[in-house]
């Protein structure tokens, strides 16, 4: 099994005042128990301000303080 986890490593990269962009294949539940399969990469809400969570659709941007 442990073989297995080093042929399709899942990458996680902080974006700065942004997403969490998570590369790989692997499955999301959702608040509601939704599974969603993810095969290539995703970026996820970080600030809680996304209309699309757990995704983020860059709400963030719109509060950034200077």
């Amino acid at each position: 099994m442990s073989d297995q986890k080093h042929k399709n490593p899942v990458e996680f990269k902080v974006v700065p005042n942004g997403p969490l962009h998570v590369k790989g294949k692997f499955t999301i539940i959702d608040g509601a128990g939704k599974i969603i399969e993810i095969n290539d990469e995703a970026f996820l809400c970080r600030c809680g301000l996304s209309k699309t969570k757990p995704f983020c659709d860059c709400n963030h941007r719109n509060n950034e303080r200077e």
